[in-house]
């Protein structure tokens, strides 16, 4: 795929250009992940992301503590460093800022290293980076909202499009067929256990909600666009096996059965992206042979 024939994987590759290319790519990762923080932060609060259109109160707000008004300094902004020279700290007032900051940048650098690790040098390495950032903007506003973004799930989608423009046999890359099989083999089910679940919630609980919430639904239509039957098949295991751990965590933290599904489906997804059609083929190779 417009590759360069797995340089980072090649026995010819010295070990200082590796090196070196992993901590750019990190620095680079870190850098935008400090952006994806101000889009989970603005977008569900419909404020202004790029710095347009935005309300002047707005703009004060982004640039000042919300503790003591202190204008952030430019040294300030530094990903991940400025909050560990901080100390976790405001500079004039002392108060806390929050480790989410740090967490999300750091988290972006480590997935985007990953991703050339796994994928190697090439044009799907680059979109798959994409879409892991879009998974922690996912992942991080249905963990605050309880609600998946149609405008970040819509972007993922788009990404099936060059996906399947650069489609090179010889890289073993998903076909369109199973792009569409993808797309349709696991949201397709979630939506009609949504459907059937609602009425019976509805009269158990007095509440008003799915067992599946359609973002969760179009989340996998979209993801299984972009990776295809195998991965996307792995990615829901990993990722339901991920929420039935972390659901079990949060009902003893809380003692409140729901959560958030989309954070889980998330970290599933990213794993199928990554190592999806080896997986499978793991396990396909441990069933019985005739």
């Amino acid at each position: 795929m417009f590759g360069f024939e797995d340089m980072l994987h090649s026995e010819f590759t010295e070990l200082p250009f590796k090196i070196m290319f992993y901590v750019i790519v990190f620095l680079f990762g870190i850098c935008i992940g400090s952006f994806l923080n101000v889009v989970i932060y603005r977008l569900p609060k419909g404020e202004s992301i790029l710095g347009f259109g935005g309300t002047k109160e707005d703009k004060e707000k982004a640039s000042h503590c919300m503790t003591c008004g202190a204008k952030i300094r430019p040294i300030d902004l530094i990903p991940v460093f400025s909050w560990l020279m901080l100390r976790g700290k405001c500079h004039s007032c002392s108060a806390k800022i929050s480790p989410r900051y740090p967490i999300v940048e750091s988290l972006n650098g480590i997935l985007y290293v990953l991703t050339f690790y796994a994928l190697d040098i090439n044009v799907k390495s680059i979109i798959t980076c994409v879409l892991m950032s879009l998974l922690i903007v996912v992942a991080f506003m249905d963990w605050d909202t309880m609600e998946i973004s149609m405008i970040i799930v819509g972007i993922i989608f788009v990404l099936a499009v060059p996906l399947a423009l650069f489609h090179s046999p010889e890289y073993e890359d998903v076909t369109l067929k199973s792009r569409i099989i993808g797309a349709l083999i696991i949201s397709v089910p979630f939506f009609i256990i949504g459907e059937v679940s609602r009425p019976v919630i509805r009269k158990k609980f007095g509440e008003d909600f799915r067992a599946i919430e359609l973002g969760d639904t179009f989340l996998m239509f979209a993801a299984g666009a972009v990776l295809g039957t195998q991965a996307i098949i792995v990615s829901t295991f990993f990722g339901i096996f991920a929420a039935a751990v972390g659901g079990l965590i949060i009902k003893k933290v809380t003692k409140d059965s729901k959560f958030a599904f989309g954070p889980f489906l998330s970290i599933g997804i990213a794993i199928g992206a990554l190592w999806g059609p080896q997986l499978a083929q793991m396990y396909l190779n441990l069933l019985p042979h005739e």
